[in-house]
């Protein structure tokens, strides 16, 4: 069966529903491929008559909103207790070394490490807990997690949709094999973010040091 066929058999709502979840999920610290799910399913309303991209975009904005404002509760009543036990559960995500290099962001950027933390594997799962472990005023939490979840969730959307809509003679042809292909790709992206993460912990930390005998 081609994968167009198979897409046509999924119901919409559980599409929608998928993908609010898993972002949202990923958003209050869970470690959940959210880009991808995103992704996968913009692909899919490019394709399937079923599956409206503003009502996608409607609903991964608001897992990314609602999940980030439920991690940034979580953070700011555990403090740094929760980051040392979601270190224990999820050591490649909540290393002291990714920890510490997401709160310097925070430090130096504030509000902006939100925004922009929205499109950034790691700091995406950071943002909410991180911000209510700082104790960042929620208002100013909120409106950077408002605007960034509507430019991230939107954006990637309509981007990927055109795309798709583009490429709509290629994509009927599409086989479970470039489906499987695409899906790498994203997760391929996602691994490149994380190691450029983990080269960039060593280099500030022999920074530091010399920074202070200066």
């Amino acid at each position: 069966m081609h994968v167009q066929e198979w897409l046509d058999s999924v119901p919409a709502a559980a599409v929608y529903g998928l993908v609010a979840l898993v972002i949202g999920l990923e958003s209050l610290g869970i470690p959940l491929p959210g880009e991808i799910i995103l992704i996968s399913a913009a692909l899919m309303s490019s394709q399937h008559s079923g599956i409206n991209p503003v009502v996608l975009g409607v609903c991964a904005t608001a897992g990314a909103v609602i999940g980030d404002s439920i991690g940034y509760a979580i953070g700011r009543k555990g403090g740094r207790p929760l980051l040392a036990w979601l270190g224990g559960k999820f050591p490649r995500h909540f290393s002291e070394g990714h920890v510490a290099t997401a709160e310097r962001s925070f430090e130096k950027w504030g509000m902006w490490a939100v925004f922009f933390g929205r499109f950034v594997a790691l700091l995406r799962i950071f943002a909410g807990p991180l911000a209510g472990v700082l104790h960042m005023p929620y208002w100013k939490f909120l409106t950077a997690n408002v605007l960034g979840g509507i430019c991230w969730a939107g954006g990637t959307t309509a981007v990927i949709y055109y795309v798709g809509v583009v490429a709509e003679d290629w994509l009927k042809r599409f086989s479970y094999l470039g489906l499987v292909v695409a899906l790498g790709i994203g997760l391929a992206s996602m691994l490149v973010l994380k190691r450029k993460a983990r080269k960039a912990q060593p280099q500030e930390r022999e920074a530091e040091p010399v920074g202070a005998g200066d």
